[in-house]
């Protein structure tokens, strides 16, 4: 069965699944809990924001799935925006998305990538981001020649990083009672007040970033209105269980301001389980998490951009499917272009930590717009009190985080805001509302 697009349909539901978790488990939680650990300078203060990062993200992709199994066609929050709100808004996130938010984290990604592998091999700095290409060139090659296959990828990279989690939890506990104190607080705890809190939950629904796009593939999904509301509640169970574990572990082997202090906590954990040079080990598992966040968010991207151009809201000719593959070649080669200049240019870093807490603006307009559709459709359901409470709070939570990032950093934050802005009146001047598609349609 395909799409009536041309796609084809081969992603099932541990393929599906094995997405949301793969682009969600990243470097960051072997990396850099250090950013929750700062702000919320206290053991249990640091997993409740976990646990609640969590919890919000899972909300989040309720919202997502009672969407999805409403317009079960590739473009995810594209189509769910353009539908309750007009196709102006939906231009604006796939705008944001293009020149910043997914091309930046693509680039993002594959630099934290070829900078492990610089522990590993001699790498300068042009040594770095020719790897860092490579590896976008490669993972675009495979995403090429189908989505069959590259699903596979992503699935057997998450699997084996799931695997290794579960291992180094294990390793944590078995080995940990070498260790004569165990989830010691340390001078630099305080009171945590609800500004501290609100920017560790911040930091951590990063670290969640990304569990929305396996709706974008919703046109190759396998029955996409059944697939992936359970991939996205499995996944992000799987995530929360995994992150929790993680810093758990942390705390029991490490003090908490060595912790604060790491900028490479799991290989800090190895050392001081195994001893000087394990760490070395992370570095393989760091390459390895990012290789398979990076397959899953290049293989999804284009999805947008495809369906953006199928509503005349893009290049006609990013609308061509592969004869053969059957894929968006295209728009994924388009995506592969721009990422690797940021990459080269070095330009992405500004780009994308000036533009990514709009993401939260998007992500809370989605929830509102799920009960304006609820209602322009006539769904008894949106009377039901659990229906209409968890997209308000939702939205309000990922309100508060975009508040609580402008009142920390008001210069970068509406900087950012104005280039995702910039995209207004290059809709009106250059997209004749006569050729723009309902998604629906």
């Amino acid at each position: 069965m395909s799409d009536p697009a041309g796609l084809r349909r081969a992603i099932g539901l541990p393929h599906a699944t094995a997405l949301v978790v793969g682009i969600i488990i990243g470097a960051s939680i072997f990396v850099q809990p250090s950013e929750i650990t700062t702000r919320v300078p206290s053991v249990p203060g640091v997993l409740l924001v976990w646990l609640a990062a969590g919890v919000l993200t899972l909300m989040g992709t309720q919202v997502c799935a009672e969407l999805a199994a409403r317009f079960p066609r590739s473009g995810g929050v594209y189509v769910y925006l353009t539908e309750a709100f007009g196709p102006a808004l939906g231009f604006l996130w796939g705008w944001a998305m293009f020149w910043s938010m997914h091309s930046g984290i693509i680039a993002a990604i594959a630099v934290v990538f070829a900078r492990y592998a610089g522990f590993l091999l001699p790498l300068g700095p042009w040594g770095t981001k020719a790897v860092a290409i490579g590896v976008i060139a490669l993972l675009s090659l495979i995403n090429f020649v189908g989505v069959k296959e590259a699903s596979r990828v992503q699935a057997f990279v998450t699997v084996v990083k799931v695997v290794a989690i579960a291992a180094i939890v294990l390793m944590g506990l078995a080995l940990g009672g070498r260790v004569p104190d165990h989830f010691v607080t340390t001078a630099a705890s305080r009171s945590i007040s609800l500004a501290d809190f609100f920017a560790g939950l911040g930091a951590g629904l990063f670290a969640f970033g990304g569990w929305h796009m396996v709706t974008y593939s919703a046109g190759e999904t396998i029955d996409a209105s059944r697939t992936i509301p359970r991939a996205l509640a499995i996944g992000t169970v799987i995530v929360t269980l995994s992150y929790v574990a993680m810093n758990a572990v942390y705390l029991y082997v490490m003090p908490l301001d060595r912790v604060a202090a790491s900028t490479h906590v799991a290989a800090d954990l190895a050392d001081a389980l195994l001893g000087p040079g394990a760490g070395r080990v992370m570095s393989l598992l760091v390459m390895f998490s990012s290789f398979g966040a990076l397959a899953g968010i290049i293989l999804t991207g284009p999805r947008v951009y495809l369906a953006m151009a199928q509503d005349g809201l893009l290049f006609h000719w990013l609308a061509d499917i592969h004869p053969r593959y059957r894929t968006p070649h295209r728009a994924i080669a388009l995506q592969a272009v721009w990422a690797a200049i940021l990459v080269a240019t070095g330009t992405f870093r500004e780009l994308f930590t000036r533009v990514v807490y709009t993401e939260w603006i998007f992500f809370g307009m989605m929830a509102i717009g799920l009960l304006v559709i609820a209602r322009k459709e006539r769904d008894p359901g949106v009377r039901s009190i659990g229906k209409v409470l968890l997209p308000i709070i939702f939205a309000l939570a990922a309100f508060a985080v975009v508040v609580n990032q402008v009142v920390a950093s008001p210069a970068t934050t509406l900087s950012g805001l104005g280039l995702v802005l910039a995209g207004l009146p290059v809709y009106y001047f250059t997209v004749r509302p006569s050729t723009i598609r309902t998604p629906s349609a």
